[in-house]
């Protein structure tokens, strides 16, 4: 049933606990194919595909959160047999956080611990300006300017035309978001950022601090909004799960 939901999956019958990993906007599990080996044999890596990527690329990207949640929490809820926590980076946090909550309901248990990184908090004001709504170049230029996606690829007509309505789609769950019906989460949050996101800086990162009624902490990296891709990261998160 964890099908397509899990990719890159590599099961660890020794793991303690089980990491489901969600992407940024425009991303997918590739992201994260390499965190199994990055990461102590502990943590069992579960990367998480949605639809209109990856080798879902030919399904249609959800443009609503609770859709999204419904369908991706009764898919992955048969993993949650074992101790399992929540990582997810940028759009990914709050999906991350939606789906650990939908698990509480439909599993009645509750995550080790939730990673959210380099996004404002749910209870934030939603983005000032819909991006997706922009023309392809104007979009693409707002794309540049987030500094995750390679300049090859921005110049690439054949890829940009494959990208841009999965991160049409996307932005626009980004920007219509706002926090789903459910249970309060109660366990230890840790809240991640990059020093040089000019973006989501520490302050706004204060925020995840309502997230949950448990322990919080926040934790500033080296890096950009994308410090995601650097090797510290998976690091950094193998010390919040385990210590």
């Amino acid at each position: 049933m964890t099908k397509p939901w899990i990719a890159f999956h590599r099961p660890r019958p020794e793991a303690r606990l089980r990491l489901f990993c969600l992407p940024y906007a425009g991303g997918g599990a590739l992201v994260y194919r390499g965190w199994s080996e990055l990461l102590p044999a502990e943590i069992e890596v579960c990367p998480v595909e949605l639809p209109g990527r990856g080798g879902r690329i030919r399904e249609t990207s959800h443009r609503r959160m609770a859709p999204l949640i419904d369908e991706m929490a009764v898919a992955v809820a048969p993993l949650t047999d074992k101790p399992w926590a929540v990582f997810g980076h940028s759009m990914g946090s709050v999906t991350g956080w939606e789906l650990a909550r939908r698990l509480m309901t439909l599993t009645h248990t509750e995550p080790v611990k939730m990673i959210a990184s380099a996004r404002r908090p749910p209870q934030s004001e939603p983005e000032k300006d819909p991006i997706h709504d922009l023309p392809d170049d104007e979009l693409t230029e707002e794309i540049r300017a987030l500094e995750g996606t390679p300049e090859e690829v921005l110049e690439h007509p054949e890829l940009m035309k494959l990208m841009l309505p999965l991160l049409r789609a996307d932005f626009e769950l980004n920007f219509t978001y706002r926090p789903l019906a459910g249970p309060q989460l109660s366990r230890p949050l840790t809240a991640l950022g990059g020093l040089e996101d000019r973006e989501t800086t520490n302050e706004i990162l204060e925020g995840w601090r309502e997230a949950t009624t448990g322990p919080f902490k926040l934790r500033m990296l080296p890096g950009g909004h994308f410090f995601v891709h650097d090797d510290l990261t998976p690091m950094v998160v193998a010390e919040e799960l385990l210590r």
